[in-house]
């Protein structure tokens, strides 16, 4: 069975073990955060490689407008790992894994979106002249 595109980006396979590693993490968070912290920390990093993946397949203007909203995403669960940590949630050590992970996610993010930016006859110019995308 065939893999789509979307799933050879590095970006999207970190992505979604981000979200994997948030649910396990938040398994461990006190029942009366289920409907609070949890629920909000994983449908926001559920929603990181969710976007990549839809925004895989539309055009280029809509790809990026989809990977806006996944670095929106990231954004949204620095705050939440912040407040999961000062609640006593998580320790110093998942919280910097964490992001760790954020940092390098939403980098990547912005390197894509750069990639799809660039017009394609810049893109065939650069190539020729350094080897370089």
């Amino acid at each position: 069975m065939g893999r789509f595109n979307f799933e050879n980006l590095v970006v999207y396979q970190e992505a979604l073990e981000f979200a994997v590693r948030v649910y396990i993490i938040t398994k461990t968070f006190p029942k009366e955060e289920l409907f609070g912290i949890v629920s909000q920390l994983r449908r926001a990093s559920v929603s990181i490689s969710s976007n990549i993946a839809e925004g895989s397949s539309r055009t280029k203007k809509q790809f990026i407008h989809f990977l806006n909203i996944a670095l929106g995403s990231v954004y949204e669960c620095v705050p939440l790992i912040e407040i999961s940590k000062r609640q006593g949630f998580i320790d110093q050590g998942y919280f910097d894994a964490l992001n760790a992970d954020l940092h390098k996610i939403s980098a990547k993010i912005s390197a894509l979106k750069r990639s799809l930016s660039v017009p394609a006859k810049t893109r065939q110019q650069g190539d020729q002249s350094n080897g370089q995308p």
